[in-house]
């Protein structure tokens, strides 16, 4: 580089000179430009060098510089609602991503291992008693539940309509096995009907409708009870009891595994539906709006470090994410799309005015 005055110098004076002085400058010229992208290329591979062996500081010491920043200075809460709401539940979930839930719950439940695991495995006995004894203490919710499912009206008129076929099936094929008895006794239930003005099936199933709806109350008031807060934890617990030794692949006998009718389809289908419908929902957004501006007034004035430090990312896991990454940074840096970018930075760093008239190459 302490040559370039010597030729800025040879160029003034071949300015006032002809002929062959114009060949000699032209040459001069061509130098200087040789020179120069001579010089760029050996930046460019310096600079690459360079970052090769700094990359893994280079990214610890950003990670310091970049945790020590609050979360208020590069992020509002408008920049999180619209993450959440704007592009995450505006945005339905991928073919792709379908694909790979379904394929990865068929590996799950299907997975050979599941043979010989039992489901005490999953859930533990502590927690079952623990659930159990919640759910029995809930006696107001345990009494509508009973009410529900015994007292009810339409309970009642499904055992009425059982029990009247039950016994009009009898009677018929009774009657029809009796010979001249069972006709005399049809001949005496014609004679009812007309004499009463009233249909004997109509007055067997009121009778019936009557006395089953005072059954399903006494049953209704005897389950209510009967079935105290230790009771119910008890049958629970017994329930538990039953099947906790059995294998987790037990599960698989309520499923279909046909390529045509496929339970993991139906089941991912379905939550699919549901996800649809609420993601576009006012409700989830409204839900979603608090949750971000709750979370967000929490921890708007923590650093970054501190706010990733709940997700157990310190500077030890940085490191080890660093190593990870690498060889990736390693590859990234030796690209030639790289190259180019920083030889073209370099050329327009010494096409300026001022660092060519620095270098004496304002001649050309």
């Amino acid at each position: 580089m302490q040559t370039l005055p010597d030729n800025q110098n040879d160029t003034t004076d071949a300015d006032t000179k002809s002929g062959p002085t114009d060949m000699s400058l032209s040459k001069e010229t061509s130098t200087s430009r040789l020179t120069i992208d001579s010089l760029i290329d050996a930046q460019v591979d310096f600079m690459q060098q360079w970052l090769l062996q700094q990359a893994e500081p280079l990214a610890l010491e950003a990670w310091q510089w970049f945790g020590a920043q609050p979360l208020s200075k590069y992020i509002t809460c408008d920049h999180l609602q619209y993450l959440m709401k704007d592009w995450l539940l505006n945005q339905p979930m991928t073919d792709v991503m379908r694909k790979d839930i379904r394929d990865i719950l068929h590996t799950l439940i299907y997975h050979p291992i599941n043979d010989n695991v039992p489901l005490s495995e999953l859930v533990d006995d502590n927690q079952v008693e623990t659930l159990a004894n919640y759910i029995g203490s809930h006696e107001q919710q345990r009494n509508v539940l009973i009410h529900t499912l015994v007292g009810n009206e339409t309970f009642a008129d499904l055992l009425t309509q059982t029990l009247y076929h039950a016994i009009n099936d009898f009677m018929e094929t009774t009657l029809d096995k009796a010979g001249g008895v069972g006709k005399l006794m049809k001949l005496g239930r014609s004679s009812f009907e007309k004499a009463t003005n009233r249909n004997l099936d109509e007055k067997l199933q009121t009778y019936l409708h009557r006395n089953i709806k005072d059954l399903t109350r006494r049953a209704e008031a005897n389950a209510q009870a009967h079935l105290s807060n230790q009771e119910v934890a008890r049958l629970l617990i017994m329930g538990w009891d039953r099947i906790k030794d059995q294998p987790i692949s037990e599960l698989q006998t309520y499923l279909n595994d046909e390529p045509d009718n496929s339970s993991i389809d139906h089941i991912e289908a379905s939550i699919q539906q549901s996800y649809n419908r609420l993601r576009l929902s006012p409700y989830l957004h409204s839900l979603v709006s608090a949750s971000i501006e709750t979370w967000y007034t929490n921890h708007h004035s923590d650093t970054m470090a501190t706010i990733v430090s709940s997700l157990h990312i310190d500077e030890a896991a940085m490191k080890q994410c660093t190593t990870a990454l690498l060889p990736i940074v390693s590859d990234a840096i030796k690209t030639p799309w790289l190259s180019a970018y920083l030889r073209e930075m370099l050329q327009a760093f010494y096409t300026q005015p001022a660092i060519k008239e620095g270098l004496a190459l304002n001649h050309d």
